[in-house]
């Protein structure tokens, strides 16, 4: 349990470094304001972290801001080991969070899904039922037999 806690801290180390530096100290025009580290995953041994980032634009910025990542890699990486002071400074891997155009995937969906509902509320607006509104069959107040003997 202690490796997971030290692997989360180191995890959330890394994502701070990587931030920070990226804002601050890397001067890539392919690494402007639109990149933005979403999450951080090291390995149990501590050896290999993954970065998962977010580019807002389009592709041709996303793939900019992926080979801006990757040519930083290496300065990113000694920061990293000079901020968490670790015997053995994790390799970087830089990976596009999915997140983002998943959610907007599902938003697609859902927005047909709503179109779709307002068709059916359209076109039920004035229906009626296709038979009785109580559609259950009730034994007829006739069938009872009240005899008074019991």
């Amino acid at each position: 349990m202690a490796d997971n806690a030290r692997a989360k801290r180191l995890a959330d180390l890394i994502r701070e470094v990587v931030a920070q530096k990226l804002q601050r100290g890397i001067k890539d025009p392919r690494l402007g304001s639109h990149v933005t580290i979403t999450d951080t995953r090291v390995t149990g041994d501590l050896r290999e972290a993954t970065v998962f980032y977010t580019v807002y634009g389009d592709d041709e910025e996303r793939a900019a801001a992926a080979a801006g990542l990757e040519s930083a890699k290496g300065v990113l990486r000694s920061e990293v080991g000079r901020a968490a002071g670790v015997k053995f400074t994790p390799t970087l891997t830089f990976v596009m969070d999915a997140l983002p155009d998943n959610a907007r995937t599902i938003e697609d969906l859902l927005d047909k899904a709503r179109q779709s509902d307002e068709k059916v509320r359209e076109a039920s607006a004035g229906a009626k039922y296709a038979g009785d509104a109580d559609p259950y069959r009730k034994p007829d107040e006739d069938d009872e037999t009240d005899d008074g003997a019991e």
